[in-house]
């Protein structure tokens, strides 16, 4: 592989807290698409859109390969998935080997940006559409991750790094919450704006487009490119999964780093499929309505801010790495709590949605920061597209163990209690990552407090 330099140009303090304050904005300017686009709207509103473009028997036939239209948004998720793990790895190399984070970020951020916008255009039976312009704003809303996250080791001293992360995910939620409470209006009384079900439902979906545009702006316009002397043996851009491949190897000289990334993907699986699945629980175990769902959705979203900001602070006593085993017990808790919940009790779900927002934003935030000591310098977004991916690409067992639970014992609470496991196991292995010397293998400075 060779040997990577990087020459990094000193900025004062003013000039880093301004370029922090600009990347907390994206956060700010993204996460709109995460929460009312991914979370609440689009998979209901592409699968009706499907459903009234299906023959008969209920399959749509996209390129000729029949799907059933109830199938067909949780398969455009996942091929979107594929096209980011293809893309992450090649963008990530290019990035790190030029320098030039800030044009591959403003290309993925409003190719995203467009696409999102675009859905305005999702009516009728253009089913494919919807799912082409997933696909697309998927995909590169995962690219754009990777580069914004590997902008922190560069805008941060090492023992800021929590509370720089902590708070752009206090923004990223912030945000998600006012234009959700915006969207729910919108939605709940589009009779009253003179809007179809559907017209307001599309409008919702273009507006989260043009926040993600327009806010993008600030991080664009404060953040730095950093030049980069980096080269590597054979200097090219391998396809993908080549490129993968040769991030893996390179990751296998440290080998602390990747004991880290092991520990993440597993509790991180967990996290996600509580935020996938909790809904399923709420809705089917528990009996309760589309409405109460959707408020709890926002009461997670609101108080992650809290928990975020919180557990940063938690950090700067306690360190990263025991304050995210803290936040790992703290949901295994909640998960064993959610086992007892009552039917028909809302605020007993609500009570769940709390512990869940409360260890959220925090056990998340405080993963980024804690990886960004561990990546060699000079390898930030190639680094980050294996922990992006890690997030987004690999969160599949979890669904499993949820689907084959219910599938034996026809019980969505075994199914959720099922999850602790993650974070049992997710506990043993972080617990056992020496972090202090995977920072210092990995050539950077190791922070007071870790």
């Amino acid at each position: 592989m060779g040997t990577d330099t990087v020459r990094t140009e000193p900025v004062d303090e003013a000039g880093r807290r301004r370029e922090q304050r600009g990347w907390y904005f994206y956060d700010w300017a993204c996460s709109v698409y995460s929460t009312s686009v991914l979370t609440v709207f689009l998979g209901p509103y592409l699968t009706s859109v499907a459903s009234s473009a299906a023959d008969p028997d209920g399959f749509v036939h996209p390129l000729g390969v029949p799907v059933r239209a109830g199938s067909f948004f949780a398969y455009t998720v996942s091929l979107s998935v594929i096209v980011a793990v293809l893309v992450m790895p090649l963008v990530g190399a290019a990035a790190d080997r030029t320098g030039r984070k800030k044009p591959l970020l403003a290309a993925a951020a409003y190719t995203g940006a467009a696409a999102t916008t675009a859905m305005f255009f999702l009516d009728g039976d253009r089913y494919l559409l919807g799912g082409v312009l997933l696909i697309v704003a998927n995909a590169a809303q995962s690219v754009a991750m990777m580069l914004y996250n590997s902008y922190l080791p560069q805008i941060a001293l090492p023992e800021e790094r929590d509370a720089v992360s902590s708070r752009g995910w206090a923004f990223g939620y912030a945000a998600g919450s006012l234009v959700l409470v915006v969207n729910l209006v919108l939605y709940t009384s589009h009779e009253s704006f003179g809007l179809s079900e559907s017209a307001a439902v599309r409008v919702c979906l273009a507006s989260a487009g043009l926040w993600w545009g327009a806010f993008t702006l600030v991080p664009l316009r404060r953040l730095r490119d950093r030049r980069s002397t980096a080269r590597r043996a054979g200097d090219t851009t391998a396809p993908g999964f080549r490129q993968l491949a040769a991030t893996v190897r390179d990751m296998r000289r440290h080998p602390r780093t990747l004991a880290f990334l092991l520990a993440y993907l597993v509790y991180n699986d967990g996290i996600q499929t509580v935020i996938s699945q909790a809904s399923v629980y709420g809705s089917e175990e528990l009996g309760l309505g589309q409405s109460t769902l959707i408020a709890a959705v926002l009461l997670v979203q609101v108080l992650a801010v809290a928990g975020a900001l919180g557990m940063g602070r938690l950090a700067r006593v306690y360190g990263a790495k025991r304050t995210i085993l803290g936040s790992l017990v703290a949901w295994t808790v909640t998960l064993a709590a959610g086992y007892f919940l009552p039917a028909g009790a809302p605020v007993w779900f609500f009570g769940l949605a709390a512990g869940i927002g409360l260890v959220l934003g925090g056990s998340q935030a405080l993963s980024r920061s804690l990886f960004s000591h561990l990546v060699p310098p000079g390898k930030e977004a190639e680094y980050f597209s294996a922990y992006e991916m890690s997030d987004r690409g690999m969160s599949w067992l979890g669904p499993l163990l949820f689907g084959i639970t219910y599938q034996v014992t026809g019980s969505y609470r075994d199914a959720i209690i099922s999850l602790v496991a993650f974070f049992v196991i997710g506990f043993v292995l972080l617990a056992r990552v020496p972090v202090r010397r995977a920072i210092s293998d990995a050539g950077n400075q190791v922070p007071e407090t870790i």
